[in-house]
């Protein structure tokens, strides 16, 4: 059954309306008629089954007709920091990520960084970005949406970082040196509904000042096995092994 994401103003108790680009999928692509079924997600994660009733290009209404109890996201928030990447790699991350049960993202510029944004640009990549992790979100059956934000300074990332829980970062220097429990030790002492932050870092990965100023703010270094991971592949990898961790 087709899935669509809302605005909860967009839900009512016992209606849904669909506008845009959802509503011309609706009409254009699926080609759906009265009395077909959707599910509609909002903003806070309420799930309904919908009956198609008005149609339009621009605008579709439909009718509730039961309230769905979701149990698919992870049992703890997970963001990743993402060293901002090359090319479109970024978008790989965003889309699989969201496969995977992230729930947002924060590319940042970090000191090996090649890639440079400008604010015209990043504002055209992010608004890309959250329109990847939306139809991600629809084709996995998530029950919300990650949020993309707008790429920020390791300096504001380390700021950031007493917002959470846990904060794992992904270091190639531990990998290269054979640790091989640090990882499943920082799983291990986590929790419910703990908030997470896995740190990757860019091609060339991050370097040993940034490393310890993330371990000063109380971050985990871990490898993530024997194996060098390209940056694309690393936080695939993290959200692979705890969901793996968490939910088997």
């Amino acid at each position: 059954m087709q899935r669509y994401f809302v605005a909860n103003e967009q839900m009512s108790e016992t209606h849904v309306t669909l506008t845009g680009d959802d509503a011309a999928h609706i009409v254009r692509v699926m080609r759906m008629q009265a009395g077909d079924e959707i599910v509609c997600l909002n903003q806070a994660g309420r799930g309904v089954r919908a009956i198609l009733a008005v149609l339009s290009i621009d605008t579709v209404e439909a009718e509730i007709v039961s309230e769905l109890s979701l149990t698919v996201e992870l049992p703890v928030h997970v963001t990743i920091a993402q060293g901002m990447p090359k090319g479109d790699k970024l978008e790989l991350i965003v889309q699989k990520g969201t496969e995977l049960g992230a729930r947002e993202f924060l590319p940042f510029f970090a000191a090996r960084t090649i890639v440079k944004w400008d604010a015209k640009k990043a504002e055209k990549k992010t608004i890309r970005l959250a329109k990847i992790a939306k139809e991600a979100a629809e084709q996995s059956y998530r029950q919300f949406v990650p949020q993309v934000a707008s790429p920020l300074s390791s300096q504001a990332l380390l700021k950031k970082m007493a917002t959470y829980d846990c904060v794992i970062v992904c270091d190639e220097e531990v990998a290269k040196s054979g640790e091989p429990k640090m990882l499943k030790q920082a799983f291990m002492s986590l929790e419910k509904n703990q908030t997470v932050l896995f740190i990757v870092g860019p091609e060339g990965g991050l370097t040993r000042e940034e490393v310890a100023d993330f371990q000063a703010k109380g971050a985990y270094c871990c490898g993530l096995g024997p194996r060098i991971l390209r940056t694309e592949t690393a936080a695939l990898y993290v959200l692979s092994a705890l969901s793996y961790h968490l939910e088997t």
